[in-house]
Parts: C-alpha cells; sequence; structure tokens
C-alpha cells in the first residue's frame, strides 16, 4: 500500500510518518520511508546522526548523469537498482532521502528532477511493499500520474485557522488530481479542541494529543521513536491505515 503524506509546515507529519512506518514495522511489514521534503528531516526523526542519512538523490550528481545525460537528457531513466543501493535500513524500515522536488511533476525537465520522478514513480507504482511518503505542503510537484498510483493521502494539520485552511486547500488539490481516499489528523489537540467548520477538509480520522514524552526530550534527541505514549500512537495508525483502506 502506498501513502502519502501531506501538510502545513511543522505540523508534525514526518514524526507521524515515523509513526506510521514503525507501527508497520513492528507488525511484521516491509517499509520504505520516502523523503521527499525540503526540511530532509525524516532521518533525523527516526534518531540516525548526520552522518547516517543517505545523501539526497537529487544531490547525486554522477548518478543523475550517468542516468538521465546530460542535453538531451533521458526523461525515462532506469532505476530498478536504486532503491537498495541507495537507501538506510533502520530496524525494519527502509529510508530513501529524495530532496527537494518541486516541479518534478509538472513538465521539468531538468536532469536531477527527471530521475528523481522516475524513481518515485517506480517505488509508487510497481513496489508492492508499504510505501510512505513524506511531502512538502502541497502534492503538485508529484504528478497525476504518480498521484493517481498512491492508494490515500493522509492531510496533517495543527487546531488553527491557518493550519486547517492549509489542509484544506491540499486536500481539495489532491481530488482534483484523482485521490479522493484522505484521511485528516490534527497534532497537538488540547483537551478542549473544537472542529471549525471549514469547507473542503477530509474527513477527520484522528487526534493526536499534546505529547509529554516528546516534548521532554526534544532539545536532548531528534528521535521521535520509542515514546512512552506508543501504545497510544500504535492504536492511532492502526486507526488511519483502517480509514485510508476502506
Amino acid at each position: 500500500m502506498k501513502i502519502a503524506i501531506a501538510g502545513k509546515g511543522g505540523v508534525g507529519k514526518t514524526s507521524l510518518a515515523v509513526w506510521i512506518g514503525d507501527y508497520l514495522a513492528r507488525q511484521g511489514e516491509e517499509v520504505w520511508l520516502l523523503d521527499a521534503d525540503t526540511a530532509l528531516s525524516l532521518g533525523q526523526a527516526l534518531g540516525l546522526p548526520e552522518s547516517d542519512i543517505p545523501l539526497p538523490l537529487i544531490q547525486e550528481k554522477e548518478l543523475i548523469r550517468e542516468r538521465v545525460g546530460e542535453g538531451f537528457i533521458r526523461l525515462n531513466p532506469p532505476v530498478d537498482d536504486l532503491p537498495e543501493r541507495l537507501s538506510r535500513k533502520v530496524a525494519n524500515l527502509k529510508l530513501l532521502v529524495m530532496g527537494t522536488i518541486a516541479g518534478a511533476g509538472g513538465g521539468c525537465a531538468c536532469s536531477a528532477n527527471a530521475l528523481v520522478k522516475a524513481l518515485l514513480a517506480h517505488l509508487i507504482m510497481e513496489n508492492r511493499q508499504w510505501v510512505i511518503v513524506d511531502l512538502e505542503a502541497g502534492v503538485e510537484h508529484l504528478g497525476r500520474g504518480t498521484i493517481e498510483s498512491v492508494d490515500g493521502l493522509i492531510v496533517v494539520s495543527e487546531p488553527s485557522m491557518r493550519s486547517l485552511q492549509t489542509a484544506s486547500h491540499i486536500s481539495v488539490l489532491a481530488r482534483e488530481m484523482g485521490l479522493p481516499r484522505q484521511a485528516l489528523v490534527i497534532n497537538r489537540v488540547p483537551g478542549d479542541f473544537r472542529m471549525p467548520d471549514i469547507e473542503g477538509l477530509p474527513p477527520l480520522t484522528a487526534t493526536i494529543p499534546l505529547l509529554p514524552s516528546l516534548a521532554s526530550r526534544q532539545l536532548a534527541s531528534s528521535s521521535v521513536l520509542d515514546l512512552a505514549e506508543r501504545d497510544k500512537l500504535d492504536r492511532i495508525a492502526a486507526k488511519i491505515i483502517s480509514a485510508i483502506r476502506n
């Protein structure tokens, strides 16, 4: 199953990608985590030191030149061997860092984006394992053909009007691109939260409360794994997956 996760910057979509991936991996599933966000923080959220985080594909200049060429570039380069070659295994998860891919889905002919787009398409359309893509705030850069092959979109928001309006925009855009199966997750929710009436939002699937153990470790570690609230997060992950599947 292929899941994309989007939302306004800073809402916690990277953390959610790790929590869902970790939950699935502990159920015995093979899971690929794709970092397609400019912030490139998925490896840090997994607890990897900087030296162990794979170089973003977008920066692999020699590889890009080899597969795509220069001048008249190859728009469908061979990529079958790249997932295993470029990924980093973390417990039962496989991390692949794409780098920023703005424009890769919409007619951009630059060499780096051609390779990134081809690899994304390969993983999403042909890979049979779980693939979780941590997106930037928006889904335009994946392109219509790739989005149609994703099984579902998780839109993450904070409990604020600005964040929820961004979530609504992302949701509407994704539906226009052929992705109606969506779930809304609201992160860092206080006990007195009430959902405002905002047109265009996907169905509210889950809320994540403030996590004391995460707050207490943030200055000491970038990892979001093995929190004291893991059982609660597992139940939330299972609920989200069930909603995307149905």
